[in-house]
């Protein structure tokens, strides 16, 4: 099976066509430099993605926060993720950068909060 992608690791995103046997690369053709090579294969065999998502919170000056994960997981654990942060609540001040999950979902990368928030009651930071 014969797969199109446009690679996104410099900006002259080369139209890839990627050979595909058994879930694995096989070939990939298009490429202008030796990292579409490696997109590709990425791409198909093992798809990572950074989460961004938001988090209710309670008693802060949002009500939702901003969060991301610190490196790219697999691509097949987003729903995972992000049922996981539906269930997940911030009730105590925040800063832009904190670790609110660490080892998030067993996957050796963390939640991070990417916006401050404050408690209604306490000054600003």
């Amino acid at each position: 099976m014969i797969k199109k992608l446009t690679c996104i690791e410099c900006p002259k995103g080369c139209m890839l066509s990627v050979g595909i046997k058994k879930s694995r690369v096989i070939e990939v053709s298009g490429n202008e430099c030796p990292e579409g090579r490696t997109y590709a294969v990425s791409e198909i065999e093992n798809p990572l993605r950074i989460l961004t998502s938001t988090i209710l919170a309670e008693g802060l000056d949002l009500k939702m926060v901003p969060v991301r994960t610190d490196r790219p997981i697999p691509k097949f654990k987003m729903l995972e993720a992000m049922n996981k942060i539906k269930s997940m609540r911030i009730k105590k001040s925040v800063r832009q950068g904190e670790v609110i999950a660490e080892n998030f979902l067993a996957l050796n990368v963390n939640l991070i909060v990417t916006r401050e928030a404050c408690s209604r009651s306490e000054p600003k930071f």
